[in-house]
């Protein structure tokens, strides 16, 4: 049975007894999504409209923290994400992170999950999203995205999810110059995602991790 974790800057993630694995680091899970996805993927995407694919949406801590972050920046925001395994509404009524996603925080996770799946759904004016329950190792991947959001569980737990196939799908959606982040920094997964036309870069990882990929579409 799933359980809940409180990691070290207090926010939640959720241990699987079953993959011997958590969602997050368990350094902090806020941190650590603030640090890959935001500050090293939506803070340096420069266009004023921004379409973000999302593998794996789990707990919603990086769609929650990409909406309260435009909330400053007034992007338009169009987001996907597919999710094979959607998490019980039992374990999302527990989860912390609006607490740490300022005023708005707490309207704005409860909309992410609530929103319907496989159906566009408006969190506010600026900020769409549609999340698909699928199997992204399986299904075909459309649509062209400026941004792309790699969470899945790790490499050595969840392989398929970083094969070949997966990247290669990834790379035909993402527009040239388009950036790729994931904490993963597994020289494979860089291979791979050099065979799949990104250029690859390592940057200094969140507490607890020493480095993490950013990719850029050539």
């Amino acid at each position: 049975m799933n359980q809940l974790i409180v990691t070290g800057d207090g926010s939640h993630t959720i241990f699987v007894p079953g993959m011997n694995e958590h969602y997050h680091s368990i350094h902090g899970a806020v941190q650590e999504s603030q640090h890959i996805f935001i500050k090293n993927g939506f803070e340096t995407v420069q266009s004023g409209y921004v379409n973000i694919f999302e593998a794996g949406f789990g707990t919603g801590l990086n769609a929650l923290l990409t909406a309260v972050r435009n909330i400053e920046c007034g992007k338009k925001i169009n987001y996907v994400t597919v999710e094979k395994y959607p998490l019980p509404v039992e374990i999302i009524s527990f989860l912390n992170y609006w607490q740490f996603a300022g005023k708005e925080g707490e309207k704005i996770f409860r909309l992410l999950h609530s929103a319907p799946w496989d159906e566009e759904f408006y969190i506010n004016e600026n900020f769409r999203i549609k999340k698909i329950r699928d199997d992204l190792t399986v299904m075909a991947l459309r649509g062209n995205y400026d941004l792309i959001y790699f969470d899945a569980f790790g490499p050595d737990k969840q392989p398929d999810m970083w094969s070949d196939d997966v990247f290669s799908k990834i790379s035909s959606v993402t527009e040239k110059e388009g950036i790729f982040v994931t904490y993963s920094a597994k020289g494979e997964i860089k291979r791979r995602l050099k065979a799949n036309g990104f250029e690859v870069s390592l940057l200094p990882g969140p507490p607890g991790k020493r480095q993490m990929i950013r990719a850029v579409k050539i």
